[in-house]
């Protein structure tokens, strides 16, 4: 990998979180709600490329209101977390994954392309002088959030010429309520998250908003998540409003859907296609029909079903409910299948297990 191009400035926190108060803080973070001391800030500009870049006290930001962000929605992020290990240092898990992701994000959008290198830097930064942070309990990490926008101010319609690109990070526990344990999703069959040539591919904000109606259509049904189907025929399982979704046979074959350029290309859903194919298990990358998944799911043919992300790893799907009515799989219990593809990503991620494609990076 290219080393970074440029050094970061560091200033400490003046006001650093005290011990005890940070310690409490750790004991229940929950998910996105507390955050650590510092952040990441690299700014760019036509003129000067990637510049200015440094680490400093996390704090507000100061926007015109004429940011082209807030006008025209240039705007990209990623999601990676930064593990305690079992010796007491911490590592990352394929941050190249998502530093490589974030740039092709950047391309769709029309934005300046961080260098992955630098990405990856900033990221290590952010983690290494808020290791404090990274909690030692066994569902906990330290999520770290990196993000660009167009910061240019401007009211027309074109790519920003200024961005602004930021790092911060939030100890987190279990995504879900109760950890691993069997969710309930809602079919959309109303509204759809992306269609093929529009930004499904890309860690984009929009897509995030496009996907909170029909969340909140699931929430009112009394579901967990919501799962949408393809644009064109409305026929095709397409993924769930932030995770992929893989299905489990009684042949022990697995089934995701292909990317197609309208699903989330998940660090987490590469990983796991590739220990599955580790552990000999038929990997299939094919189109699967809404019909189809509840047919089988009534044979018994269907054996597990889960979604998986970056934030909640692996989630079990055990209720699945739509217009016509609903139905389960395996009884709503949690599978042997996704329980061994965790523990085997979760020991990797880590450090806790061999690692034989490299995917862990030490930060100390």
């Amino acid at each position: 990998m290219d080393q970074p191009s440029q050094e970061f400035t560091v200033e400490t926190h003046p006001g650093r979180v005290p011990p005890e108060k940070r310690a409490a803080l750790l004991e229940n973070p929950g998910f996105g709600k507390v955050f650590t001391d510092h952040m990441a800030v690299i700014r760019y500009s036509q003129d000067r490329g990637w510049h200015d870049a440094r680490v400093t006290a996390r704090g507000p930001l100061s926007l015109d209101p004429a940011a082209a962000v807030l006008h025209y929605a240039q705007e990209i992020f990623e999601g990676l977390k930064a593990y305690r290990a079992a010796d007491g240092g911490a590592v990352l898990f394929r941050p190249d994954a998502n530093a490589r992701r974030f740039r092709q994000s950047a391309e769709r959008l029309a934005m300046a392309p961080l260098p992955e290198a630098l990405f990856i830097e900033a990221v290590r930064q952010v983690a290494t002088i808020d290791r404090a942070w990274i909690p030692n309990s066994p569902d906990g990490s330290l999520y770290m959030r990196p993000f660009m926008f167009a910061s240019e101010v401007f009211l027309g319609v074109k790519p920003s010429s200024e961005y602004l690109f930021l790092v911060i990070a939030s100890p987190v526990g279990a995504y879900f309520k109760g950890g691993a344990s069997a969710v309930s999703i809602w079919v959309s069959e109303e509204y759809v998250r992306a269609a093929p040539g529009g930004t499904g591919a890309a860690k984009f904000g929009g897509n995030y908003a496009a996907s909170l109606r029909a969340q909140q259509e699931a929430i009112e049904r009394g579901c967990d998540q919501v799962v949408f189907l393809d644009a064109v025929e409305k026929r095709w399982v397409d993924e769930l409003g932030g995770m992929n979704v893989f299905f489990v046979f009684e042949d022990g074959s697995l089934l995701t859907p292909p990317l197609g350029g309208s699903i989330l290309p998940g660090v987490t859903r590469d990983s796991l296609i590739t220990l599955a194919r580790d552990a000999g298990m038929n990997v299939r990358e094919e189109n699967y029909a809404i019909d189809q998944w509840a047919a089988d799911a009534a044979s018994g043919r269907l054996k597990e079903c889960f979604a998986c992300g970056t934030a909640a790893v692996i989630t079990p799907i055990g209720t699945v409910k739509r217009r016509s009515g609903e139905f389960q799989i395996s009884g709503g219990a949690a599978g042997p299948v996704a329980e061994s593809l965790r523990r085997r990503l979760v020991d990797i991620q880590r450090a806790k297990a061999p690692d034989p494609h490299g995917w862990v990076q030490r930060l100390f």
